[in-house]
């Protein structure tokens, strides 16, 4: 079954972003944590995508890009905790954090089409 977006590209580098915005980052024992978090939710929005482009029946598709909505929506919450933590990166977080709110509209527009 073919499912696939033409959203593999533009989460691979939004994770790239992701990443590069994490070394930039103060290092403190709070960025250290919020870091781990981020990194996980942020990269893993485009692995559960690959793996949703991937399946062999629509139930498993419906099921990794509910895990890709999931992830995003994590992915806010750990943006907007490291604005409140770094106020000096707000500017640089906000494309990101409204890249984010995007991926949270492409997936339910998605999964909208597979009810």
């Amino acid at each position: 079954m073919n499912y696939q977006y033409p959203l593999e590209d533009r989460l691979l580098e939004y994770s790239k972003r992701i990443i590069r915005m994490c070394q930039a980052l103060p290092k403190n024992i709070i960025n250290f944590k919020l870091i781990d978090q981020i990194v996980r939710s942020g990269t893993s929005i485009g692995a559960n995508y690959c793996e949703a482009n991937e399946t062999a029946t629509t139930k498993d598709f419906k099921f990794k890009i509910r895990i890709s909505l999931k992830e995003t929506k994590e992915t806010i919450y750990w943006l907007n905790l490291i604005m409140e933590a770094n106020p000096s990166f707000i500017e640089r977080i906000k494309p990101l954090l409204s890249e984010t709110h995007e991926f949270v509209k492409i997936f339910a527009s998605i999964l909208g089409k597979y009810k």
